[in-house]
C-alpha cells in the first residue's frame, strides 16, 4: 500500500505575499526575518489558488514546494511520472539491490506466492555464478549471466514497492488530486489524496471549489 512520511513543505508564506505582486507597484520591500501575514493575504491566497486549473491565476502555488518520501508499487509509478513537476531525488534500486531483496517482504499483498517463487529461482540462479564465471547449463540450455539477470529484471512483479523522495508543489498537487481524487486505483491515490488533505492549508488554496 502506498505510504507518504518525511514530508517537509516550504514557502508558504513567502509565497502568499508574492501572490499580491501584481497589484503592487513598482517598488517591493525587502522581507523582515520574520513575515507577518494578514487576513488579506490569506483570503487573496484562497481566491486565487481556487481558480479553474490552467487559468494562470493560481501560479502563486508553484512557489509553495513540498518534499516528501513516498513508499510505492512499481504500477502506480507511470501514472505518477506523467506529471511535469514531480522531480525524483533519489529512489531505492531494483537494478542494484533486486538480486539481494527479501521479496515476500518487499512485494505488496497482491502478488501471488507463485510469482514470487519464479522471481527467487532466477535470482538463486544469477546469485550462484562464481567470479568468472559468464554462462550456465539449466535444463540442457545454456544462459549468460547477462540472460539470467535479464530474467530477473523481467519477471520482477509490479507489486514490488519501492520507496523515493520526491520534489513537487501545490499548483502540481492541485492537478493530480483533481485527476486522481476517484482513481480505479484506490488505494493508492486514495492515499495520496488523503495526505494532500493534510498539508498546511492546501484545501482551503486549492479545493474550495471542487469539493
Amino acid at each position: 500500500m502506498l505510504k507518504i512520511f518525511n514530508d517537509k513543505v516550504y514557502g508558504l508564506d513567502e509565497s502568499l505575499i508574492a501572490s499580491g505582486y501584481p497589484m503592487v507597484g513598482s517598488q517591493i520591500e525587502s522581507w523582515e526575518d520574520e513575515i507577518t501575514l494578514n487576513e488579506k493575504d490569506y483570503k487573496r491566497a484562497s481566491k486565487l489558488g481556487n481558480v479553474p486549473t490552467g487559468t494562470g491565476h493560481d501560479n502563486f502555488l508553484k512557489g509553495i514546494i513540498v518534499q516528501f518520501d513516498i513508499t510505492y508499487p512499481n504500477y502506480w509509478t507511470p501514472q505518477f511520472q506523467r506529471y511535469h513537476f514531480a522531480d525524483i531525488v533519489s529512489s531505492t534500486s531494483k537494478m542494484h539491490r533486486l538480486i539481494k531483496m527479501d521479496l515476500k517482504a518487499s512485494c505488496n499483498e497482491y502478488v501471488d506466492d507463485a510469482v514470487i517463487e519464479i522471481l527467487q529461482k532466477w535470482i538463486d540462479i544469477f546469485n550462484s555464478f562464481i567470479p568468472g564465471q559468464e554462462t550456465i547449463e539449466i535444463e540442457n540450455k545454456i544462459y549468460s549471466k547477462y540472460e539470467i539477470y535479464m530474467k530477473v529484471i523481467s519477471n520482477c512483479p509490479m507489486g514490488l514497492e519501492q520507496t523515493m523522495r520526491v520534489t513537487t508543489s501545490y499548483l502540481q498537487l492541485k492537478t493530480i488530486y483533481q485527476q486522481r481524487r476517484h482513481h480505479k486505483l484506490k488505494e493508492d491515490w486514495g492515499n495520496f489524496c488523503d495526505w494532500c488533505l493534510t498539508l498546511p492549508h492546501f484545501e482551503e488554496f486549492c479545493l474550495n471549489n471542487i469539493k
